[in-house]
């Protein structure tokens, strides 16, 4: 398979011997509802990243003129527009079950922060300024924010690649998929 990119900055060209290796070979589903080839998904979603996000996305596929009546042909674009929204959708329940374990989590850091914050304003109450106490009282407040750690790192940080990946995938699920055949040679 080789691949190549169109000079103009929304297209991403895709020349192949077959219109087959474009697609999972050891897939058995209808060939509109096969998985993409890795390498092809790969070289597709490399290129789609660096496109401007405000513009529409052309991927533009060559194959030799033999195949251009063929039901994989005519099938094309519906494939790869398929493919892309089944990943779409996947990253979505990916990003809707992180935020459940986010909640939970969350929910779990605070009973966990509440419970330290009172075993340390007991360990306080004790009225004992030893360092010993002073530590406990510290390692208890310390154990209620490290509760929280997993939920911040979810809702500040873990969702926005998933998130960015599925915006991406949609895009290409919209995309404008053109085939075009050259001469067998």
């Amino acid at each position: 398979m080789t691949m190549a990119v169109e000079n103009t900055p929304e297209a991403i060209e895709l020349r192949v011997n077959e219109i087959a290796q474009l697609f999972h070979t050891l897939d058995p589903s209808p060939f509109r509802d096969r998985d993409l080839d890795r390498e092809a998904e790969e070289f597709i979603v490399g290129w789609a990243r660096e496109l401007p996000k405000d513009m529409p996305i052309r991927i533009i596929v060559h194959f030799p003129l033999s195949e251009i009546q063929s039901k994989a042909a005519q099938d094309l674009a519906e494939a790869i527009r398929r493919y892309f929204s089944y990943r779409a959708t996947g990253l979505q329940r990916d990003l809707t079950e992180l935020f459940r374990i986010g909640r939970r989590a969350l929910g779990i850091g605070v009973g966990v922060l509440i419970v330290c914050f009172a075993l340390a304003h007991l360990a306080n109450g004790f009225n004992f300024q030893t360092p010993l106490s002073r530590m406990i009282e510290e390692s208890f407040l310390i154990l209620g924010w490290v509760a929280n750690w997993r939920p911040l790192e979810i809702f500040l940080y873990d969702w926005w690649p998933i998130a960015r990946r599925r915006d991406l995938y949609r895009r290409l699920s919209r995309a404008l998929v053109e085939a075009r055949s050259f001469p067998a040679g």
